[in-house]
């Protein structure tokens, strides 16, 4: 389970944060998921309040976490596409020369405080 790694992750970048503007008690975080991330996010979110607990500045901190929609580009036309609905290979030209542009992120988008 790796979400429990970025769970890490996210609450250390937070504690750092918090000590650098002297706060001392975090409300709620809201997450940017890539949809093509592989963070599964009742994983997280389990994940999430169990660390959490354990955090005197994290203890009740809601999680909250908005999708990033998985886009291709075609190296060879050009053309921007959903990946999700269309893989690797591009639906208008047919090309396979593609990569992914966005939706693969986990960006702490807000970090709110009491």
């Amino acid at each position: 389970m790796h979400e429990l790694g970025i769970v890490f992750y996210i609450i250390d970048d937070v504690k750092e944060v918090a000590a650098e503007n002297a706060v001392t008690s975090v409300s709620r975080v809201t997450l940017e998921l890539g949809e093509v991330s592989g963070v599964v996010p009742g994983l997280l979110e389990n994940a999430w309040r169990w660390a959490c607990k354990r955090e005197s500045l994290m203890d009740g901190c809601e999680l909250a976490c908005e999708t990033i929609p998985a886009v291709t580009l075609c190296e060879d036309c050009g053309a921007e596409y959903g990946t999700v609905a269309h893989g690797r290979t591009c639906p208008a030209c047919g090309s396979p020369r593609t990569h992914l542009l966005r939706g693969n992120e986990v960006l702490i988008k807000e970090i709110e405080v009491e």
